[in-house]
């Protein structure tokens, strides 16, 4: 019997969120979409019941407000008759140097990128426990490998984010719930477009389709795009900080 293919979607809005639920709704998925500005949610969701005949509903979400994150999974449950899996994929990149007072814009990116996703995914992992089964997807980035220059509060949001997934797979072992990591290198969209390098950049088109992919088949652990980060991703913990500081 084919799953059930009902996923609540944070930061659908924009980037890759946004071309991510395209690609889904594309295979048949139905989708809540969620994210800050209801209008792009909107326009999206009437583009994609055209284009595909999904089911396709939109919640306001912030995800730095966590009662509403709780309260997502359940309206999104309601409004698409059940929920088969959760994509925490909301985020964002606040860069600044360590020490050039930019405390608040650390503590916003790891409000959204970490806690904020933890919310969602927490309040999602009750359900799927109650109900037996479910499928947790958390978009991290293959930043949180390694911490890089100018993006320290970024990189551990990710390293946090990470670690949080690996610890959620060992408790949900044998319970009927899936768990996929999503590790994207660079990807182009606004988050990243005021980097003075981005090596081995892909579209957003070709990173949503590659995500789309491994959320479909359920992967457990996955680099977008798999070469050459799947390589570099191992490396990078082992590189001299020397080497790492000249990113």
């Amino acid at each position: 019997m084919d799953q059930a293919k009902r996923y609540l979607l944070t930061g659908a809005s924009s980037g890759i969120g946004a071309a991510l639920a395209r690609e889904l709704a594309g295979k048949g998925y139905d989708l809540a979409l969620a994210a800050r500005r209801e209008d792009h949610l909107h326009l999206l969701a009437a583009e994609l019941k055209a284009r595909f005949g999904r089911n396709i509903v939109v919640l306001p979400l912030d995800v730095t407000d966590y009662a509403a994150c709780q309260d997502a999974v359940g309206l999104a449950a309601n409004a698409l008759g059940g929920l088969d899996g959760v994509i925490a994929n909301a985020g964002i990149a606040l860069t600044g140097k360590a020490g050039g007072g930019h405390f608040e814009r650390a503590r916003l990116t790891l409000e959204t990128n970490l806690i904020g996703a933890i919310a969602c995914l927490d309040a999602a992992a009750a359900l799927f426990r109650q109900q037996g089964h479910g499928h947790l997807v958390a978009v991290a980035s293959v930043a949180g490998k390694r911490g890089l220059p100018h993006t320290a509060a970024y990189s551990a949001s990710k390293a946090g984010l990470i670690s949080y997934m690996e610890s959620t797979r060992t408790e949900l072992l044998g319970k009927g719930i899936d768990t996929s990591l999503i590790l994207p290198g660079f990807i182009d969209t606004p988050l990243n477009r005021e980097m003075a390098s981005r090596p081995f950049l892909i579209d957003v088109e070709r990173g949503a389709a590659l995500i789309a992919k491994h959320i479909d088949k359920r992967h457990v652990s996955a680099y977008v795009p798999g070469w050459p980060w799947a390589v570099l991703g191992r490396l990078l913990p082992l590189l001299p900080t020397s080497i790492i500081a000249k990113f």
